[in-house]
């Protein structure tokens, strides 16, 4: 199964020969994992990859009901769908991203942002609507305070835990991919901030047991960059396209408040009331003051930080605007309109000279040297 279309073979085991065969290489260890599956004896660790693990039983009012908690062979689990983000990144840039990028004739650092911004398309509509729909089943939505209530929330769901599992999984491999998709140095810094952002917060919610403040925060966050990736997108298309940045503008302002509102709301008055207030790994309750201020802490500096770039991007295209009008303002006077000048035999009409009663004058004939 190749996903790329190979101009040049290349050496076994050279760094170009890894770049565009990674996604088969990839591919290949997935089968070998799924071919485990067909073994007795190797069944039980083929399973630790492709479905989450410490799953536990209990009774509730609808019956039997199978709940999971995290612990270290998550790790292989997620080693697995880690697998499977980079498969997908290679389908998508092969048959979507490419074939666009082929009609566009983009420049090379558009085209490397023209990447960016259809991979991160395509993963927030995915989380996003995800992530909603989990929303709305759990009941998280209608029951704000089921945020903070019966803290902490060890068991959860098969699709809360899964959505953890693979937001890990996800961007992870966008770290490997810095250097698969061969990004410019100039870029890396930037894309290396946010991905380890979103490491850090998707595992500080799943391992602290804020997993249902985390999925609220993560579909605000992923609607909102949902928009600017489209806004850029469009804008690739063409450039007359700049509406798509205000009303991304305006849903951006909207989920920073958002954030920080619901983050005061659920840690620093929910958990602060609980009774259970203390430190207990065993029974995984993380709610104590210098862990909730360290929390609080970490989303207002992540928030003031995107707050900043935000300010920052909106004077740098306001700039832009008033240089690009002052510009047509100073080309618009240095070329007046030239009157045309009315021959005495006649005037001028659509480029011919016309005589007063409407004939056009005789013309001289030139003498042949």
């Amino acid at each position: 199964m190749a996903f790329r279309r190979r101009n040049k073979s290349y050496p076994f085991f050279s760094q170009e020969f890894l770049i565009q065969n990674h996604a088969d290489i990839v591919f290949s260890l997935v089968i070998f994992i799924l071919i485990g599956l067909m073994f007795e004896a190797t069944a039980k660790t083929a399973i630790l990859f492709i479905q989450p693990q410490y799953n536990v039983t209990t009774l509730s009012p609808e019956g039997e009901v199978t709940l999971y908690h995290y612990g270290w062979k998550d790790c292989a689990t997620i080693l697995f769908y880690f697998f499977i983000a980079i498969i997908l990144h290679a389908v998508v840039q092969e048959y979507l991203l490419d074939k666009v990028n082929r009609r566009l004739h983009l420049s090379k650092s558009k085209n490397t942002k023209f990447n960016e911004s259809g991979q991160l398309c395509v993963f927030h509509l995915v989380s996003s609507v995800w992530s909603f729909y989990i929303l709305i089943t759990e009941g998280y939505l209608l029951h704000p305070s089921s945020l903070w209530e019966n803290y902490p929330h060890v068991h959860l769901r098969f699709q809360v835990k899964f959505f953890y599992l693979t937001q890990l999984a996800y961007w992870l491999h966008a770290l490997p991919e810095l250097y698969f998709q061969k990004v410019r140095k100039e870029e890396i810094s930037r894309q290396l901030q946010y991905i380890c952002l979103y490491l850090l917060h998707i595992a500080a919610a799943y391992l602290l047991n804020l997993s249902r403040v985390g999925l609220v925060l993560f579909f605000l966050q992923y609607v909102s960059e949902l928009g600017f990736h489209i806004a850029r997108l469009l804008y690739f298309t063409d450039e007359n396209h700049q509406k798509m940045f205000d009303l991304w503008a305006v849903s951006f302002v909207f989920t920073r408040m958002a954030t920080l509102t619901l983050m005061f709301l659920a840690v620093g008055f929910g958990l602060a009331r609980a009774e259970n207030q203390g430190l207990d790994l065993e029974m995984g309750n993380f709610n104590t003051v210098l862990i909730r201020m360290t929390v609080l802490l970490l989303v207002c500096l992540t928030q003031s930080w995107l707050l900043w770039k935000f300010i920052r991007f909106q004077l740098r295209r306001w700039r832009e605007f008033r240089h690009e009008q002052a510009v047509r303002k100073k080309a618009a006077t240095k070329q007046p309109l030239r009157p045309l000048k009315r021959d005495s035999l006649g005037h001028h009409e659509n480029g011919v000279l016309k005589a007063e009663n409407g004939a056009s004058p005789r013309t001289k004939k030139l003498k042949s040297p």
